[in-house]
């Protein structure tokens, strides 16, 4: 009888040692508003990297080796799409990445308002604009892949990124269903504050340098009238040119939202001369703190540049 003691003890701590213990995760995404989006859900276990830092270009960033063997060990990947990340095109859609790579792009191609026909016909010719950083899609074709600036579209990639992040070995899912249900709750509650703090803003006849903004602006109901340019690679015609300026002169308190991604030489020849007030915002959160609340700080900080705009605030 004595002998049984240690065989029991034996075979707890064998049990012990066959007890797995969570795994980490390594999450590799393509920009940091879904960056921002995967901490709003990810567990403790959860690593996450981002690829291009704000500012660089999605469209033709070249990924330092470290970023490349971040890629390599990645569980899972996330980015938008072929259509805005073309550098990763070719990578993430090869043998080495596919499984383990999950688009957030929308699956039916929309066209936003703001791209008509005429509009693709005055770029044809266009030269291309002198400007910084922030690279993009072919603004003229398929869908607008800014994607994260609307709530409502934010809550579906979080909802795919959940249900990828939930079939990981070993994954957490009850701590994940559970980020996933507070990260809902708290984007309602987000939503609602914007959607009041804004009431002042609706009566001001807004514009943007491009058309990241329409989303965010579609979203809220907000009044944008115009776009400088539909594709920021290449300068607007003059046909554009002369209609955004007739717009902006007869506007209400016309507001541009600028972006500081970009050079501002473009707005201010268009501007010259007439009474538009200037308010910067950032569709890539470039301050904007990453954790677990850092998307609601984003959405926030995107109101807060149009509240800019308004009379008493304004910066001409």
């Amino acid at each position: 009888m004595p002998m049984l003691k240690p065989a029991r003890s034996l075979a707890a701590a064998l049990c012990l040692i066959a007890t797995p213990a969570l795994a980490e995760t390594n999450v590799v995404t393509s920009l940091k508003p879904l960056t921002l989006l995967a901490h709003g859900i990810a567990t403790a276990d959860t690593t996450i990297t981002t690829l291009v830092p704000p500012g660089s270009s999605p469209h033709n960033y070249n990924m330092k080796p470290s970023q490349r063997r971040a890629l390599d060990d990645a569980d899972v990947i996330f980015w938008v799409g072929r259509d805005l990340e073309t550098f990763l095109s070719r990578l993430l859609t090869g043998a080495d990445f596919r499984q383990r790579t999950v688009s957030l792009a929308l699956d039916e191609p929309v066209m936003a308002e703001s791209e008509t026909a005429d509009d693709h016909d005055e770029h044809d010719h266009d030269e291309p604009a002198e400007h910084e950083g922030h690279g993009h899609h072919d603004h003229g074709d398929g869908e607008d892949p800014h994607i994260w600036l609307d709530p409502a579209l934010a809550e579906g990639m979080v909802e795919k990124m959940h249900n990828s992040l939930a079939q990981q070995p070993n994954a957490d899912t009850a701590a994940l269903a559970r980020n996933l249900k507070q990260f809902k709750t708290r984007l309602a509650a987000t939503e609602a504050e914007i959607r009041a703090k804004l009431e002042p803003a609706h009566d001001i006849s807004l514009f943007a340098y491009h058309d990241a903004f329409v989303r965010f602006a579609e979203h809220y109901g907000l009044n944008l009238e115009g776009v400088l340019t539909l594709n920021p690679e290449l300068t607007p015609g003059a046909r554009h040119i002369a209609k955004i300026q007739d717009q902006l002169g007869q506007g209400h308190h016309p507001c541009l939202l600028t972006e500081p991604q970009f050079n501002p030489g473009i707005w201010e020849v268009i501007t010259e001369n007439l009474n538009v007030t200037f308010s910067e915002w950032d569709p890539l959160g470039t301050n904007v703190e990453v954790g677990p609340d850092g998307y609601f700080q984003f959405q926030h900080s995107i109101a807060d540049a149009v509240l800019k705009c308004l009379p008493e605030q304004a910066e001409h």
